[in-house]
């Protein structure tokens, strides 16, 4: 049997052969539909991309239903365990593990680019001390296209290769410097001999001391919610990422929109979201209450449910364990207890199992968050860190697909037909 779908228009009574592949069909295939020849032909509608491709992809593969990720084919339970965020970057950039020699040559590149221009420093020392920190990130993050220049050369490999080790080394840097910066504190320099995720600790935690060591299992926990943050297939950042890459933009400024996306308080704020919800309930007593709100449609259960996990997000089980660790260190979040009971309801509890309404990545990694000593306005400032990656690879792989154009959506025009113009004093 031919791989084609057969589409009959009942206005026309003709058949169209619509050809078939890795179970998708183009859209731009219906264009032969037509009632009328001079008609541009048939369109799909399809608001906030529920069901459109727009791309093919090596990068990450999930399975909703079954609650899998894979980053490059490697399932996230297994880079979690054994693997580091580094390793993992290398991973989802360059589609295989680095040898050692290659995880040698790489970890040192990104070391040596983690210092930021002293004007970029200047830079920042502008905004209120009020500002939000993900703003500042996002429009520093912008302004390193007017520092390198040369990232304007987006189809040199070579280019593309520094401009990924730069964004990479520098985004902890950029977080870092808006935290110091928000809470009064000068910048702390980076330290040559500590990993990624100790040396972030280093800079936004060092105080006095000559030597900043960071605590293992909190340099360990970020490494690993780093991992489970790299990338997350198409997104709304990262489609924003690859929209404006389209228009070939340099990649800074491309992230600059990808981190304006996450900016929103439903995608990188969503952690946020969970401890609002959880402060607002109050204690472990108005758990019951709070749900029966839920199920009468009057409050949204936070950190819940998912576009694409129609099971328990695989990351949620890893960050339950993380979370146990952590707190081992830093004392019990407070909050920890009505989020245990509320997991344990929405678990059993008919209403919300029918709706496959499960934990996903969110729901923990805010407690933990808080517990390491991070504000809530840095919670999205956390997720872009590790996301670096993940944009840059996205953007990338859209730059080298032969298929791809500059991002045009379509429209159904839906407005007044043809008008005369009125002069001003003859309007009603």
């Amino acid at each position: 049997m031919a791989d084609t779908l057969t589409i009959t228009d009942n206005r026309t009574g003709k058949q169209y052969e619509i050809p078939i592949q890795d179970g998708t069909i183009r859209a731009t295939d219906l264009r032969q539909i037509k009632v009328r020849a001079d008609e541009f032909g048939m369109m799909t509608y399809d608001p906030a991309f529920m069901n459109t491709a727009a791309c093919r992809s090596k990068i990450t593969y999930i399975d909703g239903d079954n609650g899998i990720l894979e980053y490059r084919g490697y399932p996230i339970e297994q880079l979690a365990e054994h693997s580091d965020f580094l390793e993992t970057a290398y991973l989802i950039l360059f589609g295989e593990l680095p040898t050692a020699q290659q995880y040698e040559r790489w970890s040192r590149e990104i070391t040596l680019h983690t210092m930021l221009h002293t004007n970029i420093a200047k830079l920042m020392e502008a905004f209120r001390h009020d500002a939000h920190p993900m703003g500042m990130f996002l429009s520093t993050v912008g302004a390193l296209s007017t520092f390198y220049p040369d990232a304007k050369d987006i189809f040199s490999e070579a280019s593309r290769r520094l401009q990924t080790i730069r964004l990479i080394a520098k985004a902890p840097s950029i977080a870092a410097y808006a935290f110091r910066h928000s809470i009064g504190r000068p910048y702390n320099q980076p330290d040559n001999e500590l990993g990624y995720a100790g040396n972030f600790l280093n800079l936004l935690f060092r105080m006095t001391e000559l030597e900043y060591q960071p605590n293992p299992v909190l340099e360990r926990a970020l490494d690993v919610l780093f991992i489970l943050h790299a990338d997350h297939e198409q997104n709304c950042s990262t489609s924003t990422m690859r929209a404006i890459g389209s228009s070939h933009a340099d990649p800074y400024s491309a992230m600059a929109g990808a981190a304006a996306a996450l900016y929103g308080p439903l995608h990188g704020g969503a952690n946020e979201a969970v401890l609002r919800m959880l402060n607002e309930i109050g204690s472990i007593q108005n758990v019951p209450a709070f749900i029966k709100r839920v199920q009468a449609g009057e409050e949204r259960l936070m950190g819940f449910g998912h576009r694409v996990y129609k099971s328990y997000d695989p990351r949620a089980k890893i960050i339950k364990r993380i979370a146990d660790l952590v707190f081992e260190v830093t004392g019990t979040n407070p909050l920890l207890e009505m989020a245990l009971e509320l997991e344990r309801i929405a678990l059993e509890d008919d209403y919300f199992v029918t709706r496959k309404l499960y934990p996903n990545v969110d729901f923990y990694s805010g407690l933990i968050y808080q517990a390491m000593g991070f504000p809530v306005d840095m919670f999205p400032v956390l997720f872009a860190i590790p996301r670096t990656a993940g944009w840059i690879a996205q953007w990338e792989e859209m730059l080298t697909d032969p298929d791809q154009k500059i991002a045009r959506p379509r429209q159904i025009y839906v407005g007044y037909s043809k008008r005369d113009y009125v002069s001003r004093e003859k309007r009603k």
